[in-house]
């Protein structure tokens, strides 16, 4: 199985980061996880995206806050998924992330999740390697109907208690 990268700006960044960790561990995807800045270590960054492919990486998620530049800078250094993660880091709460992120000009494509979504990084990672591993699309298949299961059962819950 490919793995995934996790890079993200800054240590700080880890807090929402561990969402997509704790997300791959659950599907028993393989990750590695590193802090490489697009502006204070850029030699590393593009090192680590021009080698990604050829090092058996399938995708990578980029967080970052800020001025947010690392997904786009990985991307425009490889032609794997790049999924940017917008990190909530400043006083304009997320939305400087995000635009940094989604904006991309035309012919390098960084997908983007939710300010601090690093779950749906997780997951749509996931997806992008279950395309040819039909055991990951197994278990991703799974984990949503447990997740239907659970609101579900909370459905339940709710009706009993207030409809008549």
């Amino acid at each position: 199985m490919k793995k995934i990268g996790i890079i993200m700006g800054s240590d700080s960044d880890l807090p929402v980061v561990e969402k997509a960790i704790e997300t791959l561990r659950e599907l028993d995807v393989p990750y590695e996880v590193h802090v490489f800045s697009a502006h204070r270590t850029p030699d590393e960054a593009k090192e680590f995206a021009v080698s990604a492919r050829d090092r058996g990486f399938g995708a990578i998620i980029a967080a970052a806050g800020k001025a947010a530049h690392l997904a786009g800078a990985l991307a425009a250094n490889t032609t794997l998924p790049v999924i940017g993660i917008p990190v909530k880091s400043s006083t304009l709460d997320g939305l400087d992330a995000l635009l940094s992120t989604v904006q991309m000009p035309g012919g390098i494509p960084v997908a983007t999740v939710a300010i601090d979504g690093a779950k749906n990084a997780g997951l749509l990672a996931a997806q992008i390697l279950a395309i040819t591993d039909e055991e990951l699309a197994g278990r991703l298949s799974a984990q949503r109907k447990e997740a239907a299961a659970k609101v579900l059962g909370k459905n339940k819950t709710i009706e009993e208690k207030f409809n008549q």
